[in-house]
C-alpha cells in the first residue's frame, strides 16, 4: 500500500517535471537544477541526523496517505527534472513518513524509482528529447556500463565505510555540483 501510496503522487510529479524541462529555457533549468541539489543535500544531511524512533509521524493514517501523495509528487518531480530518484529522495521519504526499516527502504525504493523514471521517458519521448541519445550512442553505453562497475563495487564497499563519513561527502558533491551547475548557466 506505501508504494502505491507514494506513486500515485510521483508518476503524476515524474509527467509534469518532464513536461516542465522540455518547455523552460535552458538557463532556468539549470537555476532549478542546481537548487534541487542545494534542497536534496540539506534533505540529506537533516534526515541523516535526525533522530529517528522507528514510528511512522503520529497523524491519523488520511493525513500521512496526503503526505505520501505529496512527497511522491515532489520526488517525481525532483526525478523527472534531475534524471534520477535515487535513495536521497524516497529512502528517507519511506523512514520518516512510514516507519520502514532502512533496508526495506532502499528495497521498496526500487519498487517506486522504475515506475516514476518510466513514466518521465514517456513524456521525454513524446517530444522527441532522445534525439541527442541516439547521436551519441556509444558515450551513452560507456556511461552505463561505468555505472555498473561503479555500483558493483559500491555494492562490495557497504559496510567499509561509515555512514557518518559517506553523507557530509555526498552532501559536499551535491553542493559542488549545485555550484558548477549554476556557473554553466
Amino acid at each position: 500500500m506505501i508504494i502505491i501510496n507514494i506513486l500515485l503522487g510521483s508518476i503524476i510529479g515524474a509527467y509534469l517535471g518532464a513536461d516542465i524541462a522540455t518547455k523552460i529555457k535552458t538557463t532556468s533549468l539549470y537555476e532549478i537544477i542546481s537548487i534541487m541539489l542545494i534542497l536534496i543535500a540539506i534533505g540529506l544531511f537533516v534526515s541523516h541526523t535526525y533522530s529517528y524512533s522507528g514510528n511512522t509521524l503520529h497523524y491519523e493514517s488520511y493525513i500521512i496517505f496526503i503526505f505520501g501523495i505529496i512527497s511522491g509528487f515532489i520526488i517525481g518531480l525532483f526525478a523527472a527534472i534531475l534524471g534520477v530518484v535515487g535513495g536521497e529522495l524516497i529512502i528517507p521519504t519511506l523512514i520518516l513518513l512510514f516507519g520502514i526499516d532502512i533496508k526495506l527502504a532502499g528495497s521498496l525504493s526500487l519498487a517506486i524509482s522504475l515506475p516514476t523514471m518510466i513514466t518521465g521517458l514517456i513524456r521525454y519521448k513524446k517530444d522527441n528529447s532522445f534525439k541527442i541519445v541516439y547521436s551519441n550512442k556509444s558515450f551513452i553505453l560507456i556511461m552505463a556500463l561505468g555505472s555498473i562497475l561503479g555500483v558493483f563495487i559500491g555494492g562490495l564497499m557497504v559496510g567499509l565505510i561509515s555512514e557518518n563519513i559517506l553523507i557530509p561527502i555526498l552532501c559536499l558533491i551535491l553542493l559542488i555540483s549545485s555550484y558548477k551547475i549554476w556557473l554553466h548557466k
